[in-house]
């Protein structure tokens, strides 16, 4: 079961996701709390730390999760600090039991990527979209709102209508009706 370890969290941070199965893994590292101690109540390894995007709150506590647990860390564009490996846009990515497609989807930050999986019925949606139509900021440096209403557009057209879980970087996963929120997030991005 995909467990959000920053759940309950008081510091600014963003959600991290631990992913277990066959390549357990991490999504985002988070920031300002002891991640490490976290990882270690629930499982013993983790294979690697698989990044949305690079914005501090997703990744303050990447260097002790990587001294930790000697794992790489995989994201879009390796020239950032901390990125040892790359993930091309429609790369497929396994996490935990499942294969996820890897789409690029800039507008929030130049190197933000989203994970489906359209087998587990799950979008790892990062910043760009939150619930009940909240979306990315692009007031922050390299957002974009015109790029980020095109990766709304193009994470629509490849989720599944019956989507069955939306894990966000910040605020509650959506497993009530996850597509509506994305497709009422595409509306409100294009009103402001």
């Amino acid at each position: 079961m995909i467990t959000n370890l920053a759940e309950g969290v008081q510091a600014f941070t963003s959600n991290v996701f631990l992913v277990p199965g066959d390549r357990p893994v991490l999504v985002d590292t988070g920031a300002n709390f002891d991640l490490v101690d976290a990882v270690r109540d629930r499982i013993d390894e983790i294979d690697a730390v698989i990044l949305t995007h690079t914005h501090r709150d997703h990744v303050g506590n990447l260097p002790a999760v990587k001294d930790a647990f000697d794992v790489d860390a995989w994201g879009y564009d390796t020239s950032i600090d901390g990125v040892d490996h790359a993930i091309a846009d429609e790369e497929t990515v396994q996490l935990g039991d499942d294969d996820y497609v890897a789409l690029h989807t800039p507008g929030h930050k130049d190197d933000h990527l989203c994970l489906y999986s359209a087998d587990a019925s799950v979008l790892f949606a990062g910043d760009l979209v939150f619930q009940n139509g909240s979306f990315g900021r692009t007031d922050l440096e390299e957002g974009d709102r015109g790029a980020l209403i095109e990766s709304i557009d193009r994470v629509l057209e490849r989720i599944d209508p019956e989507l069955e879980a939306m894990h966000t970087g910040h605020g509650p996963s959506v497993t009530s009706d996850p597509y509506d929120h994305v497709e009422l997030s595409a509306q409100m991005a294009r009103q402001m």
